[in-house]
């Protein structure tokens, strides 16, 4: 099979998706676009601020992509392309979709308060703790395992290293520009645009060449300071504009594509059992997570896209339409690595350091096609997915603060509401395990954790539906199959690291089993108390 054919396929339902079906959930969820947001309410200049629409969807789209389109689909072909791409779709039009924008408008309709929150409203203050302490578990096996990928993709390709340090510099001047002195969007974005061209040249001639734990210990002290910086001075502006990377990527890549019509060699199908990865169900649901469904989303939507968005509206666009054009990035990834053999696809995984090198070669190899230099398409391409690990990393280290101060409210010690002591709280966990694991031991956990927050996301938004007598449907069902999934997947890990002998793992899986427990306990009871249905307004 060619790869263009299910290229323009995967295209054409995604947009028939984002007609049909978001048309659907914004009738649903009764969007008012007269309604005002949190964000122009209240307007604080430093996490309240409101953003204009092409700005938070870079922001959004490019916190939630990170390498988890890339990462997992790699990771996921080793069962063949075509279950990949069946879960990719499905799993983003009708999962992971809803989770994001009915997380996003739950958070809205509660002033832009978390998830956690919205949990502790409509199942009480047990539920938010068993929440946000799950919800911290997890962001700190994101930053780690992020923290990973990102010094390992600066090791294999020092020149996404300079250029990555030079767009922080290049974000911070574009966030001054437009918020301070008030320059023209467009103005600046050519600027930005211009100043990030320069610096991949730069990169290019100047690499830098650190080992990965020297490159662990500097994002350790990057996370932590961009976590504390107020969002218009390098969030909002950095992601806005690493956001025309990857679009540049996406269509360089697609161009690229058409030219070369590559041949799909990996299989379509290998078979239920891989030697490595285990069985098919569940762990093909846990490895592809950010193309299909992840529970860190919810926690963007509602811990910073929630707090920029300046009309409900606006809401469809930013979060259902990013999730959608990330399950696009996911299948582009598929189609980097589907030309090559399965001898060959193994072997470049194993020289180029994983994943994001790996679909770093494929990708450049495509954009050759249309006459860039493949060894500097390779760096571009090298460069643009570090560039969405580094924004995962530190909107990840952010949202983890958010949770640690969260769930110390109105609770002793009073010292984990200071920003700088919950940072560095979640942060040394993280660094624990980027500094002493690998990608490989550290995803599928992940993965569990992070479908299981997806989960537990739709549960509070199920039981916010159900209090204001919304159907609820549409969430109950992809609710179920995540729980199925997730709870499966942890048993799995569990017994596998037993059984390996690896008991920080499997005491990790144990304790994340416990919480999603005692959460769907939690959750079931409120769904079952009917005293206070339909006595609160949408």
């Amino acid at each position: 099979m060619n790869f263009i054919t299910l290229m323009m396929i995967c295209g054409v339902i995604l947009l028939l998706a984002y007609r049909i079906y978001g048309r659907f959930l914004e009738k649903e969820l009764k969007v008012d676009p007269s309604r005002t947001t949190p964000a122009v309410e209240v307007n604080d200049g430093v996490e309240y601020v409101p953003a204009k629409k092409p700005v938070l969807l870079g922001h959004h789209f490019a916190t939630i992509a990170g390498g988890g389109p890339i990462t997992g689909p790699i990771a996921a072909v080793v069962f063949g392309w075509l279950p990949a791409v069946i879960w990719i779709i499905v799993g983003s039009i009708f999962v992971g979709g809803v989770h994001d924008y009915t997380s996003l408008q739950a958070s809205i309709r509660h002033k832009a308060q978390s998830i956690g929150s919205v949990i502790k409203e409509y199942m009480g203050g047990r539920g938010q703790i068993l929440f946000l302490s799950f919800s911290i578990a997890t962001l700190i096996l994101i930053v780690g395992v992020f923290m990973i990928l990102v010094a390992n993709t600066f090791v294999a390709v020092p020149e996404a290293a300079t250029a990555s340090i030079l767009f922080l510099g290049v974000a911070i001047i574009f966030g001054f520009l437009v918020n301070q002195l008030r320059m023209n969007l467009a103005v600046a974005s050519i600027l930005g645009v211009a100043a990030m061209l320069i610096s991949i040249w730069i990169g290019i001639q100047f690499p830098i060449h650190l080992s990965a734990s020297t490159w662990s210990l500097i994002l350790l002290g990057y996370a932590y300071v961009a976590s504390v910086m107020p969002v218009w001075l390098l969030l909002q502006p950095r992601d806005y504009l690493n956001a025309f990377l990857l679009y540049g990527l996406i269509i360089g890549a697609v161009i690229g594509i058409l030219i070369a019509s590559p041949a799909m060699q990996l299989p379509a199908y290998t078979g239920f059992r891989h030697e490595t990865m285990g069985f098919l169900f569940p762990i093909l649901f846990i490895t592809i997570a950010c193309g299909a469904i992840s529970g860190f989303h919810s926690l963007v939507s509602s811990g910073t896209t929630a707090k920029q968005l300046d009309n409900e509206k606006n809401g469809k666009f930013i979060a259902y339409g990013a999730m959608l054009l990330e399950a696009f990035m996911a299948i582009i990834t598929i189609g980097s690595v589907a030309y090559l053999t399965q001898a060959d696809f193994a072997a470049r995984l194993d020289a180029l350091g994983g994943p994001i090198g790996t679909f770093a070669a494929g990708i450049g190899y495509f954009m050759s096609f249309w006459g860039i230099p493949e060894a500097t398409a390779v760096t571009f391409a090298a460069l643009t997915a570090s560039a969405f690990l580094l924004t995962t990393l530190d909107s990840a280290t952010r949202l983890m603060r958010y949770a640690v101060q969260e769930i110390s409210e109105n609770r002793a010690p009073k010292m984990f509401q200071n920003s700088h002591v919950a940072t560095t709280t979640g942060l040394i966990g993280a660094a624990a395990l980027a500094l002493t694991g690998t990608w490989e031991q550290i995803w599928p956990l992940f993965g569990s954790a992070n479908q299981m927050l997806g989960a537990l996301a739709l549960l509070a938004v199920v039981v916010w539906l159900k209090k204001t007598g919304a159907r609820t449907f549409y969430v109950v069902i992809p609710m179920i199959f995540m729980f199925i999934v997730t709870i499966s997947a942890l048993g799995v890990l569990m017994y596998n690291n037993f059984m390996a002998s690896n008991y920080f793992l499997f005491f990790s899986a144990f304790v994340l089993f416990i919480l999603c427990v005692f959460l769907a306990i939690e959750g079931w009871r409120s769904l079952a108390d009917d005293k206070s249905d339909r006595t609160v307004k949408m």
